[in-house]
């Protein structure tokens, strides 16, 4: 990165910014590409090139034979932050059918394939009542379709939802259960139907597993060659061989779960597991504590 990008209106360095995404990921950039992305009229396309040269002088080059700005030898971003992730996860969103191409800031799509997975059908309209009722601080009653041996059938339930969860595959709302007086998981999908909101149980201060977060040590499987351990550990990012990820107590199970770390991960085949626990007993006192927590909750009334 350069020096900072001058204060501008976030419209205009959001076209900035797009300008600099383009230039950097796929070498150039014309009037058109801005005009079709954003809307914006032709001469306000060349106002936006002509300002970030006036920014960036020496960033990009115009061949006028092609009528198109080309990203230069000394290409040095100012409005953006060059990451990997950031693009991959627009071709991610491109597979899963949550972005059309037109709708990322890619104009050059490479030929790429992502595993498909099933999509986790989630009612809109579900969805924002559980949402409206997470910003408002209101419990809800809900349809709830668990699989639990005990309640083979849907069951009408009252919940106090306070937040959202992502373990990879589903998403859940982390939520008061008016029943079991305790703080679960609720799976979007499973919800089937909402009625009436009302006054909550609980407040968000009172999930204490979600709120309290644990350190997890992950390092390469030590049964993998020196020069193997050497590029898992860039690959994760680690540092001096341990990567340090903070977890929510309420998340640990499903990141554990999602990396195959099941406390012998050791004993399994380093060509298909790469990480492990690099200190295993510390999880496990974490797990036992979020359990303990989540089981003991008291709710002030």
């Amino acid at each position: 990165m350069g020096e900072p990008a001058p204060s501008l209106r976030w419209g205009i360095e959001q076209r900035l910014e797009f300008i600099e995404f383009r230039l950097f990921w796929e070498g150039g950039i014309n009037r058109s590409d801005i005009t079709s992305f954003f809307g914006v009229s032709v001469p306000q396309a060349s106002k936006d090139l002509s300002h970030y040269q006036e920014i960036a002088p020496e960033n990009m080059r115009y061949d006028r034979s092609l009528k198109r700005y080309f990203a230069s030898d000394r290409f040095n971003p100012r409005f953006l932050q060059p990451d990997a992730t950031r693009y991959l996860t627009q071709l991610n969103s491109i597979a899963r059918g949550a972005l059309t191409a037109a709708e990322t800031w890619l104009s050059e799509v490479p030929d790429f394939a992502a595993v498909p997975l099933p999509r986790r059908n989630i009612d809109p309209a579900i969805l924002k009542r559980v949402l409206s009722c997470v910003r408002e601080g209101r419990a809800l009653e809900i349809r709830y379709q668990s699989l639990s041996a005990s309640r083979p059938k849907p069951q009408w339930r009252w919940i106090t939802p306070h937040a959202f969860g992502f373990d990879g595959m589903r998403w859940h709302t982390r939520a008061f259960c008016h029943i079991d007086w305790q703080f679960k998981d609720f799976l979007l999908p499973r919800i089937l139907d909402v009625k009436e909101d009302a006054p909550p149980e609980a407040k968000p201060t009172d999930d204490r597993t979600w709120i309290e977060t644990t350190e997890v040590v992950l390092k390469p499987h030590p049964a993998l060659t020196e020069d193997q351990q050497k590029v898992v550990a860039a690959d994760f990012g680690m540092k001096k061989g341990m990567l340090h990820v903070r977890v929510k107590l309420a998340m640990l199970y499903y990141f554990l779960k999602r990396l195959g770390l099941d406390f012998e991960e050791h004993e399994q085949d380093p060509q298909h597991q790469h990480i492990v626990l690099a200190d295993p007993e510390s999880v496990r006192v974490s797990l036992a504590r979020a359990q303990y927590k989540t089981e003991s909750v008291s709710i002030q009334q």
